[in-house]
C-alpha cells in the first residue's frame, strides 16, 4: 500500500530561525570549553502540533516525547493558548560520551490565537504516551444552527407570518 503525504514547502519556513541558530551557535563556539552541558541544552525547539475542529471543540494534539506533564504549562490569556514546557537533558548520561546530539532539550513556547467561539471554562489538557491533547469546547451559541428552508413565494411566506392567508 502507497501512502502519499502532501508536502507544504512554507511550513519548513516556520522552522528556518531556529535551524539557522543552531547551525550559527556550532559554527561559533564548536567546543565550548566553559559550559559543554550548555551547548548540549540550550536549543530550543517547536514541538510539531495537529489541529483539527468538530461541531462541538477544537482540538490540538502536540507531540512532547520525553516531556513530563509535570514540565508543560498550558494558559489561555486573552483569546491566546500558550503552551510552554521543557526538555531536560538526562542526567545518568554524561555529555563527553555523546557522538551525536539530534535530539532537541531546552524549552519551548507555542502560541495560538483562539476564535471568540471558544469557551475558556471548558478547557482540558491530557498528556498521554508522548502527546498532548488539549479540547477546547465551542460556546453554545457558536455551534452550527439548523435552519429549515420553506418552500414558496416571499409573499407567501410573509402573509403566513401575519397571519393572513394568500
Amino acid at each position: 500500500m502507497t501512502l502519499l503525504t502532501r508536502w507544504d514547502p512554507f511550513q519548513e519556513l516556520s522552522t528556518m530561525p531556529d535551524r539557522l541558530n543552531r547551525m550559527y551557535r556550532v559554527f561559533r563556539d564548536p567546543y565550548n570549553q566553559q559550559a559543554p552541558e550548555e551547548a548540549l541544552t540550550t536549543t530550543s525547539f517547536a514541538p510539531p502540533v495537529d489541529i483539527y475542529e468538530d461541531e462541538h471543540t477544537i482540538v490540538l494534539k502536540m507531540e512532547v516525547p520525553g516531556i513530563d506533564e509535570k514540565d508543560i504549562d498550558v494558559q489561555i490569556e486573552n483569546n491566546t493558548l500558550v503552551v510552554h514546557g521543557e526538555r531536560k537533558m538526562e542526567k545518568e548520561e554524561k555529555e563527553e560520551n555523546f557522538r551525536r546530539v539530534e535530539r532537541h532539550y531546552g524549552s519551548f513556547t507555542r502560541s495560538f490565537t483562539l476564535p471568540n467561539s471558544i469557551d475558556t471554562a471548558q478547557v482540558s489538557a491530557h498528556h498521554d504516551k508522548g502527546v498532548l491533547k488539549i479540547t477546547l469546547a465551542k460556546r453554545a451559541e457558536a455551534k452550527p444552527k439548523q435552519i429549515k428552508v420553506s418552500i414558496g413565494s416571499e409573499k407567501t411566506l410573509e402573509a403566513k407570518a401575519h397571519g393572513k392567508a394568500a
